[in-house]
């Protein structure tokens, strides 16, 4: 599987409360039992957008997620590499 990040454009996100936040992952989780090539990750929320982390096979099957979902999919980007602080005492 691919790792993507997708980019979703969603007006007042990061004022919603924890409840709202609670049924937006809900439709999203509801999204994804008819998807079992697609699992979220997680997502970070900050004022008018969500960053969201999927592992998919493909881009096609994120832009699926999004239409069952009903929440956009503005910008999908695949992440080849992962890059964390330990990355710095790898050998090449």
């Amino acid at each position: 599987m691919k790792r993507f990040i997708i980019e979703r454009e969603i007006p007042g996100i990061g004022g919603m409360s924890v409840v709202e936040l609670c049924g937006a992952a809900r439709a999203s989780n509801q999204a994804l039992s008819q998807l079992p090539t697609v699992q979220w990750q997680h997502s970070y929320v900050a004022d008018d957008k969500t960053f969201c982390v999927y592992l998919a096979e493909d881009e096609d099957a994120v832009k699926k997620h999004a239409e069952l979902s009903g929440f956009p999919a503005n910008k999908i980007t695949e992440a080849a590499i992962i890059m964390d602080p330990l990355t710095a005492i790898m050998d090449a």
